[in-house]
Order: structure tokens, then C-alpha cells, then sequence
């Protein structure tokens, strides 16, 4: 898929907005009796010859989702615009991505987490060959995901793992190098099926 291909395809996805329920995992059910906290992440798309998906790690010492694999975003703040504004404004927090490099397309479904949060994924663009700059308190790393692995439909595992007396299951994707699972591999998995129905 050339990147003007994976341009449309990804335009297409974006103009067709989700409708106003949340996705989640089966790991939310005791968060759903109260209100969930507002929340963004960018999903940034390296448009150029071999595209990937942006992601960051988060350093160990973090007091929630520490040493996870996670995409640039955290909760919407009371003087952010949106959910856009929001994710823009920690995308530049934690990598050091600026608003201008960043070429918004639209949202995807909303995503509960067992934490007691709503992200609102915003997809965008972003060209290669940035420099990023982590912050040391928040990012240890930042990487892709290839794209040739987003689109492969063998790729995603669902694993399962007994918690707490129950048995759960979540997503995970494939990477030499990080274990990307939760919250963001579910979003990657939803994001994946819409790119190959086309735009539906």
C-alpha cells in the first residue's frame, strides 16, 4: 500500500465517524457503575515509505500503567478545547511533537479502561523522520508499529489470564521489542478492522 493509498484509506476511516458508545475490554465491568474521567490520545500515523504507528513506553517509576507500551495522551484537562486539544498538548508533554507537525483526521470509537477512563482516540498524520524529544519523567522510549503488521489479520493474539477469580481477555500484538497489550492494543485492533472494510 502506497502512502498515498494508506492516505485515503485512513481519510476514509476518519469520515465516518463512531456513533456515541464506548468500546472496552471485559476488564471494565466493576468501572461502569460510575462516571468515567474524560480522556485522549493521539494516534499518530509516520506517513512516508514504510508507515507505522507511533507509540511510546512509559518509565517503570510511573504510579499508574508504568513500563507500559501506550500511545501519546492522558486525561482532558478543564482548559483544553477538546479531545483534540487535549491529545495535542500531550503529545508535546511527553515527545515533544509539535501541533504543527501534526495533520488531525478524526476520531475513533471511544474506549473504556478497567482504570475508570474514556479515551477519545484522535487519528492523525505525522511526517517521517521527526526527532522526538521524551520526557524523561513520563517516556522511556518511542517506537512503531509497522503498518505491515497493523494490516495483517493474524498478527493481534487474544490472550487470557485469571484475575481476581475471573478469567479475562485481552489483545497483543506482536513487536521484537515491546509488549504491547491493554488499552492500546485494543484501539490498535479496532483501528486495524476499520482499515481493511475500507472506510465502513
Amino acid at each position: 500500500m502506497t502512502a498515498d493509498e494508506l492516505r485515503a484509506r485512513l481519510t476514509g476511516v476518519a469520515a465516518h465517524p463512531p456513533d456515541a458508545g464506548a468500546e472496552h475490554g471485559d476488564d471494565v465491568r466493576a468501572a461502569l457503575h460510575r462516571p468515567l474521567i474524560p480522556a485522549a490520545v493521539l494516534v499518530p500515523i509516520v506517513l512516508g515509505e514504510a508507515p507505522g504507528i507511533l507509540l511510546t513506553k512509559r518509565t517503570p517509576h510511573l504510579k499508574a500503567h508504568a513500563g507500559q507500551v501506550s500511545f501519546p495522551g492522558g486525561r482532558i484537562d478543564p482548559d483544553d478545547e477538546g479531545p483534540e486539544d487535549a491529545a495535542l498538548r500531550e503529545a508535546w508533554e511527553e515527545i515533544g511533537l509539535q501541533r504543527q507537525s501534526v495533520e488531525i483526521l478524526g476520531r475513533l470509537a471511544d474506549y473504556a479502561t478497567g482504570t475508570g477512563y474514556r479515551i477519545t482516540p484522535i487519528l492523525s498524520l505525522v511526517p517521517p523522520g521527526l526527532t522526538y524529544q521524551p520526557s524523561a519523567d513520563e517516556v522511556e522510549d518511542v517506537f512503531e508499529l509497522p503498518m505491515t503488521v497493523l494490516l495483517d489479520p493474524s498478527a493481534p493474539r487474544l490472550q487470557r489470564q485469571h484475575v481476581r477469580g475471573e478469567w479475562r481477555e485481552y489483545w497483543v500484538w506482536p513487536h521484537p521489542s515491546h509488549y504491547i497489550w491493554g488499552a492500546t492494543a485494543a484501539i490498535l485492533v479496532h483501528l486495524a478492522q476499520r482499515l481493511r472494510q475500507g472506510s465502513g
